[in-house]
C-alpha cells in the first residue's frame, strides 16, 4: 500500500510539475504568442540590411526588439559582432520602444456601431517627444507603465541578443518618448505588435526602425491615421520644432515634433513609403 501510495504521489507531483512548466511557458509568451511575427534570424537579417543602408547619425551598431500585440517579447537581436559592440543600455531601450509603439497604436478599423469613427492610429515613439514635455498634451506619459526590471535585467546576460535572450517570452513594459519605435502592421492594416531600435542618435534609430519594418513587410500603414501629415508615412518622424524664446524645450508647430540630431537627414521622404 505504501509503495503504491508513493508511486501515485510521485505521478501527481510529476503532473503538477508539468502543469507548472506549461503555465510558466504560457506566461512567458511561448507557443503561439509570436506566430506571424519575425523570429530571431528574420529580424537579424532585416536589421543588418537596415544598418548597412542608413548612414545618418553616428553609424553605430544597433539593438532591435519585437513584441507582439500583448507586449510579449518575441525576438531580440544586435547588429554588431558581439553583444558588447553596441551600447548595452540600448537593449532594454529598444524593448521599451517596441512596447510603446505597440501599446499606443491602433488598428485601422471602424467601431462596433459601424459609424466609421476610427481609421486607426499609427503612432511612433518619435511622435511623442513634444507631447510629453511640460505643458504638452501627454505630459507625464513617460512616467507610466514602468519597465519590468526582472525581465529587463534578469537571466544570463551572456544570452542577450540570442534566440534565448532572457526577455524573450516575457512582457517588458516601459514607455519611451524619442525616435526608434514603430507599430507593426500586417496585411489589412492589422496591428500585430511593435519594433524598437536603439543604439545611435534617436533620429537614426527612427530611420533604421523604419527600414527594418519595411524589410519585414509589416508596414501596411497607408490609410491608417497618424500625426505626421504624410498619408504614405503616417507615423513618420516630424521635424517642426522651433526654439522656445523663453528657454526650455522647443515649440512644435503640430504638437508631435521631434528635435533634430547630429547628422540628421531631414529628407524623411527618402524612407520607403508604407504599403496599403
Amino acid at each position: 500500500m505504501n509503495t503504491r501510495w508513493l508511486f501515485a504521489a510521485s505521478l501527481l507531483m510529476l503532473a503538477n510539475t508539468g502543469a507548472a512548466i506549461a503555465d510558466r511557458d504560457n506566461d512567458r509568451g511561448l507557443g503561439q504568442a509570436c506566430r506571424g511575427l519575425p523570429n530571431h534570424a528574420t529580424l537579424k537579417a532585416a536589421l543588418d540590411d537596415a544598418v548597412s543602408v542608413e548612414d545618418s547619425g553616428l553609424n553605430l551598431h544597433m539593438w532591435a526588439t519585437v513584441v507582439n500585440r500583448d507586449g510579449v517579447v518575441c525576438a531580440v537581436v544586435f547588429s554588431g559582432t558581439n553583444r558588447g559592440a553596441q551600447w548595452p543600455a540600448s537593449r532594454v531601450i529598444s524593448a521599451q520602444k517596441a512596447n510603446t509603439a505597440n501599446s499606443l497604436s491602433l488598428d485601422s478599423s471602424s467601431d462596433s456601431a459601424g459609424s466609421g469613427k476610427s481609421n486607426g492610429l499609427a503612432l511612433s515613439t518619435a511622435n511623442l517627444y513634444s507631447a510629453v514635455q511640460p505643458g504638452g498634451s501627454l505630459f507625464g506619459l513617460q512616467e507610466s507603465n514602468p519597465v519590468e526590471t526582472g525581465v529587463a535585467y534578469g537571466g544570463n546576460s551572456s544570452l542577450n541578443g540570442t534566440p534565448k535572450d532572457p526577455m524573450v517570452g516575457a512582457k517588458i513594459g516601459g514607455i519611451n518618448v524619442f525616435g526608434g519605435g514603430l507599430g507593426l502592421y500586417s496585411v489589412g492594416k492589422t496591428l500585430v505588435g511593435g519594433v524598437g531600435l536603439s543604439g545611435d542618435t534617436s533620429c537614426a534609430d527612427h530611420n533604421i526602425a523604419w527600414r527594418v519594418r519595411h524589410n519585414l513587410g509589416l508596414d501596411h500603414i497607408v490609410g491608417v491615421g497618424g500625426v505626421s501629415g504624410d498619408l504614405q508615412r503616417p507615423d513618420n518622424i516630424v521635424y517642426d520644432i522651433t526654439p522656445n524664446p523663453n528657454g526650455g524645450a522647443g515649440i512644435s508647430a503640430g504638437g508631435f515634433g521631434h528635435p533634430t540630431c547630429l547628422n540628421t537627414d531631414l529628407s524623411t521622404a527618402d524612407l520607403p513609403a508604407g504599403q496599403p
